[in-house]
This record gives C-alpha cells, sequence and structure tokens, in this order.
C-alpha cells in the first residue's frame, strides 16, 4: 500500500493528545517528522510519539522532501499563513478547524492551494464518523419524514486568560472553538446554506471574546436550526434532528469517544409518558481522526477529491462572520 508521509505543523495539544497518534495508526499514512519553534520541543514531542524527525522551525519540515502533506494544529490565526507556505512548498494539507479567521482569509487560502495544485482539507473529523455517515443516510432516506429542525448544543468551561481559546488575537471565543460544530452539522443535515440569521453574543468585558452564544439559521422551505455554545458551562453537547413523523437524537455527536461504542436514536410518536417507538443504532469503537486521515491521504494517493470541498469551509466561516459582526445586547 502506497502511503502518505506526514510531517506535523506544531506541538499543540489536539495534535499531540489526539490527532497524531491517530494519523499514526490509519494503514495509508506514516508521520515522518514534526516541528515546533523551538527544537527542545519538537525533539520532546518526537521522541514521545516515536517520530524520526523533528525540526526546530515550520519552515525547515515544510522543506524536507520526503514530507507529503502536513497536519496543521496552529491557532486560528496562523492558519492561512502556513497553509500558503505549505501550499507553496507543494505540501497537501489538512488544517484544524475552524479554517481561518474569517471568510475573505478562507477563499485566500483556499485559491493558494489550488493554483499550487495541493490539496486542502478543513479538520472536521466528526463528519466521517460512522454515526455521522448514518444520521445523514437516515435523514436523506426520510426515515424521519421531512426534517423540520435541527436543535443542538456544545459547550465546556475554560475561563483562563493565557488559553489561546481565550484570546480574541489568536481567533478565540466560544462560536471560532465549539460553534463551528453547530453550524456545520446543520448545514450538513440541511444539505443548504441559511438564508438569514439571527444571533445574540454575551462577549467577556475583559477577553473580548464570545463566551455564550445562541443562533437560529433559516434554511430555504422555511427549515429552521437553532443552537447554542458556550464556554462558560458544563460539559455537554447534543444534536437533535425533529422530522414530520419522527426524530433521531444523537448521543455525544462531536467529541466523540474512541474507547467505547456509539448510539443514535430513532424515535417516532411522540415523547413519554407516550409510548414512542425507539430503535437505538449501536455502532462499534471507532476512531473519527484516524479515519479522517486515512480517508484524506486516499484522495492524495489517488489524486481525487477531498471528501468534503473546501468550499464548505468557506460557507461556514461566512456563518461564523455574520454571528460574530452580531453586537452585544
Amino acid at each position: 500500500m502506497t502511503k502518505v508521509r506526514w510531517g506535523i505543523l506544531s506541538t499543540a495539544d489536539i495534535g499531540m493528545e489526539k490527532v497524531t497518534p491517530a494519523i499514526q495508526a490509519a494503514e495509508n499514512c506514516d508521520v515522518v517528522a514534526i516541528a515546533s519553534r523551538r527544537q527542545e520541543s519538537a525533539a520532546a514531542a518526537a521522541a514521545r510519539l516515536g517520530i524520526p524527525t523533528a525540526y526546530g522551525s515550520y519552515e525547515e519540515l515544510l522543506a524536507d522532501e520526503n514530507v507529503d502533506a502536513v497536519y496543521i494544529p496552529l491557532p486560528n490565526d496562523m492558519h492561512a499563513e502556513w497553509t500558503m507556505k505549505a501550499a507553496a512548498a507543494g505540501k497537501h494539507i489538512l488544517c484544524e478547524k475552524p479554517l481561518a479567521m474569517n471568510a475573505a482569509q478562507a477563499e485566500e487560502m483556499a485559491a493558494a492551494c489550488e493554483e499550487a495544485g495541493v490539496k486542502l482539507a478543513e479538520a472536521f473529523m466528526y463528519r466521517l464518523h460512522p454515526i455521522w455517515l448514518e444520521a445523514v443516510r437516515l435523514v436523506r432516506s426520510g426515515v424521519v419524514g421531512d426534517v423540520q429542525a435541527v436543535q443542538s448544543w456544545f459547550s465546556f468551561h475554560n475561563d483562563d486568560p493565557r488559553n489561546i481559546r481565550n484570546r480574541v488575537e489568536n481567533g478565540g471565543g466560544a462560536i471560532m472553538d465549539i460553534g463551528c460544530y453547530n453550524i456545520n452539522a446543520s448545514r450538513m443535515l440541511f444539505d443548504a446554506e441559511p438564508e438569514r440569521i439571527k444571533a445574540t453574543v454575551r462577549r467577556d468585558p475583559t477577553m473580548g471574546i464570545d463566551t455564550l452564544t445562541s443562533a437560529i439559521l433559516a434554511f430555504p422551505g422555511g427549515r429552521q436550526a437553532s443552537f447554542t455554545c458556550t464556554t462558560r458551562g458544563e460539559d455537554y453537547q447534543s444534536v437533535n434532528i425533529i422530522g414530520t413523523t419522527g426524530r433521531i437524537d444523537m448521543d455525544i455527536p462531536f467529541n466523540i469517544p474512541v474507547d467505547r461504542e456509539t448510539k443514535i436514536h430513532v424515535v417516532s410518536g411522540g415523547t413519554p409518558p407516550e409510548d414512542p417507538a425507539v430503535e437505538t443504532l449501536i455502532f462499534p469503537v471507532a476512531n473519527q481522526y484516524t479515519i479522517q486521515a486515512e480517508v484524506f491521504a486516499q484522495a492524495v494517493v489517488d489524486d481525487t477529491p477531498v471528501a468534503v470541498p473546501i468550499s464548505d469551509a468557506i460557507n461556514n466561516m461566512k456563518v461564523i462572520d455574520e454571528i460574530l459582526a452580531t453586537p452585544e445586547d
């Protein structure tokens, strides 16, 4: 089997803890290098994960002819710069979500990659997990009738001012960090773009980031998605898909566990004390990060389009831009 040789552009926690080990587990992938802004950090990361080459700068890694593709888990404000530098170096790119700081920047990144002839994908790993492939299939099949609404929630608690998720200059805030999932899932399920957006935003008076945001997205045909995301709440996430004849409830829809079975529930006939018909679909253990790496690598090997076109990332950023432009109440 042909393997794609990966370089990891940063020793960020998401890469070290989740994504890089998952790429290493993919059958068609080989992680050959990792870079940090300090040689000592890169060397420590390489030793920890068993990566053969460590670089003390991102430029050195991009100059490595043994690297075919890079994974970029850098802060949001660095995505555009290093995606375009990677493209210029001829590397294919898997970039963490959200793709950019705004839609205009995302369009520049996409154009640079197209001009360079390299593939660019946004790392929305959840979309490729079996529970989501099945949920989308069920929606398209009409098993719950015509879907009228999607309701979702995503929250966790982080008020550390030193954390990049709480710094405006790094692209922090609830919408950029987690609300992007709510938006992405709604657009995917409706297979459409919202026509109108209404949002309410609460911002931290010192940090300036949004910490509690709710929005209603109006889709063609009168369909609606509503969601709340917050970085000042208890850890919780949910997605409920409501159709004319039933609904689909998803357990842990975004940070899907990689060490246990996962479930979705197809329900019709109301809610207790009624006696609804409930079909629980159970899926075996799967690592969405490994699936993401395998799917991206296969597109590189076969020279086929990536699983989700980069236009989707641009359109997601357009919704984010509009919501973040909402003045605080």
